[in-house]
């Protein structure tokens, strides 16, 4: 017999998690004697529950495993409600478990009781993860939570969220997790019969001959199906031109001779005049829901003569595709293999030659947009000069993380990305300071390895105060702020409409790199570019975390230009 705790805490042993981040409670103080005995799991405190589940986030993207948030019911957990939305809408797996008052109190009027008789966690929890419930009883714990972690990993993946009432945590527990099969957790499934049927838009089945200028479009699929290997080597194979959402950034290596870039929002040249030319005859996408910056705001110039082959383990990313097209429902690295494959393998090899000369004649154009940037003398500094230099001062294993806000469009479009989980955005939600506390879930996940966040002065403001853990744990993150004085992407919009908009939208200039030193940490602030190159060396050679307040142009024109094209007919754009 264990404790609840133990019971948990054991089994998150036994998955190979090594971190948990949290902020201590009433409701979980269960938790904190129990933590001592389990010294394999290493506790981090966040400032507030909601930095706690943005880690957690960070944790399991960096590290390719699940992140686990703890926090008090109630008001920790309405903290942690938006981080679970982010985690919900990137398909990023995160366990979060808040604490609640005993059973038998449920509905007294016990402080801060969120049970199903008051405020109903597990309700106000339900839209934004995947699976939500509390624990109606200590001999219930251990099938509720297998059942947690089967949920979170899908298809298709997200958090998941366990209400763990009192007399769960300190009631005993008679049996022990037992390790989860990595195949159920990983699990490679395809629908051949379906992978079979679209491919034959690329065997040409009938008269028309195989398709030979064939290109892929990388989705986030191909990292959570760990398949970036296997996509390096059937592009090398048969010479096919990658490209891939902002999402999955680095999922193909972007200094490959093969690659295009990112494409849509802050994509290259040679991603956008690929995928959108009119001589386009097949694009395979892996993994993308196809959503409105993925797809160039849904433009009607993605129409390749045979359409398009969408492979998604989600039958609603298939469903919602708004080209022609067949989708094929399934693991990504799974449909990898049947493109291997004998007819499929003859059609792809038919037109190598062709595509080879093709990728040349692209390779021959400008690949970025504005490439002076880089090199910009101008006070304020442009941005597009501090990401070129970020890139140059890191390793090229170094993770890069980026917050939202213009300068998501800065280092999307300049930054080279070289592996999978090496460049991390919260492109779909894109809370602002999201970046801040999931670098540090980062560092956590992958001791060793540098760790940068560009992030903006809006996103200061909203999460700002988790630099403090960096500084508190010894944590080596660098944070690049570029500072504007202004919510970047809103600006460039609002200052056009008058006065007011103008005002409303600017950002008082805070003294970053003051804050920062006030915590704890290395910091500066940086107005000279001849002053960007020698404080980023600076910064990633220091064993501990550094803040940089690089005071930055507020109207340098984000690298959109093909996005916002197709978005101005619309809507407005970021």
């Amino acid at each position: 017999m264990t404790p609840g705790t133990d019971y948990i805490l054991a089994a998150l042993e036994t998955e190979g998690i090594d971190h948990l981040f949290m902020v201590p409670g009433g409701l979980i103080d269960p938790f904190l004697p129990a933590l001592g005995r389990f010294p394999a799991i290493k506790p981090i405190v966040a400032a507030q529950e909601g930095g706690a589940a943005f880690m957690a986030d960070g944790y399991a993207r960096a590290g390719g495993r699940f992140g686990v948030a703890l926090g008090i019911g109630g008001p920790g957990l309405g903290n942690m409600t938006t981080a679970m939305a982010t985690a919900l809408t990137d398909s990023s797996r995160m366990l979060v478990m808040s604490g609640e008052v005993a059973i038998a109190m449920e509905g007294l009027g016990q402080f801060q009781d969120a049970s199903y008789e008051t405020l109903d966690d597990p309700v106000l929890a339900a839209p934004v993860t995947r699976f939500s419930t509390s624990v109606d009883s200590v001999d219930n714990l251990n099938h509720l939570f297998r059942r947690a972690l089967m949920e979170m990993t899908g298809p298709p993946s997200g958090p998941v969220h366990l209400s763990l009432p009192h007399d769960v945590l300190v009631g005993e527990v008679a049996v022990a997790h037992a390790a989860i099969d990595p195949a159920l957790m990983h699990g490679r499934l395809i629908d051949a019969a379906m992978a079979d049927r679209a491919l034959a838009a690329l065997r040409g089945d009938g008269a028309s001959g195989p398709a030979f200028k064939v290109a892929i479009l990388a989705g986030a699929g191909v990292e959570h199906g760990e398949a970036s290997g296997a996509l390096v080597a059937i592009a090398e194979r048969f010479a096919l031109p990658v490209a891939t959402t902002l999402r999955a950034k680095g999922t193909f290596p972007e200094d490959h001779p093969l690659s295009l870039g990112v494409f849509g929002y802050a994509g290259t040249r040679h991603a956008t005049s690929t995928l959108l030319s009119p001589d386009l005859d097949l694009l395979i996408v892996l993994g993308s829901g196809l959503n409105e910056r993925d797809t160039m705001h849904w433009s009607s110039r993605l129409a390749p003569k045979r359409g398009m082959i969408s492979v998604n383990l989600a039958a609603k990313a298939i469903a919602t595709e708004t080209a022609a097209g067949q989708g094929v429902l399934g693991d990504c690295g799974a449909f990898l293999d049947i493109l291997a494959q004998d007819g499929n393998a003859a059609a792809l090899t038919a037109g190598v030659a062709e595509r080879q000369a093709w990728m040349a004649t692209i390779r021959g154009s400008p690949r970025f947009f504005d490439t002076d940037n880089l090199a910009s003398e101008a006070v304020p500094l442009h941005p597009a000069r501090i990401i070129g230099e970020l890139r140059k001062a890191l390793p090229c294993d170094a993770i890069a993380l980026v917050d939202s806000g213009a300068h998501r469009a800065f280092a999307g479009h300049y930054f080279d990305a070289y592996a999978p989980r090496t460049y991390i955005s919260a492109t779909n939600l894109g809370p602002m300071g999201w970046g801040i506390p999931a670098a540090i879930g980062a560092a956590c996940a992958r001791p060793g390895t540098r760790v940068a966040l560009v992030t903006g002065d809006g996103c200061m403001q909203m999460h700002g105060i988790e630099i403090a853990v960096a500084a508190r744990y010894r944590l080596p993150v660098v944070f690049v702020v570029l500072n504007n004085g202004a919510l970047g992407n809103v600006w460039l919009r609002a200052h056009t409409l008058g006065p007011v908009p103008d005002e409303l939208t600017r950002v008082p200039d805070h003294d970053w790199a003051g804050f920062a030193r006030a915590l704890g940490l290395q910091a500066t602030t940086v107005r000279d570019p001849g002053e960007v190159e020698p404080a980023l060396a600076a910064a990633v050679a220091t064993d501990g975390p550094y803040l940089i307040d690089f005071k930055t142009q507020r109207d340098a024109p984000t690298p959109v230009y093909d996005f916002a094209a197709e978005a101005k007919r619309w809507s407005y754009h970021e």
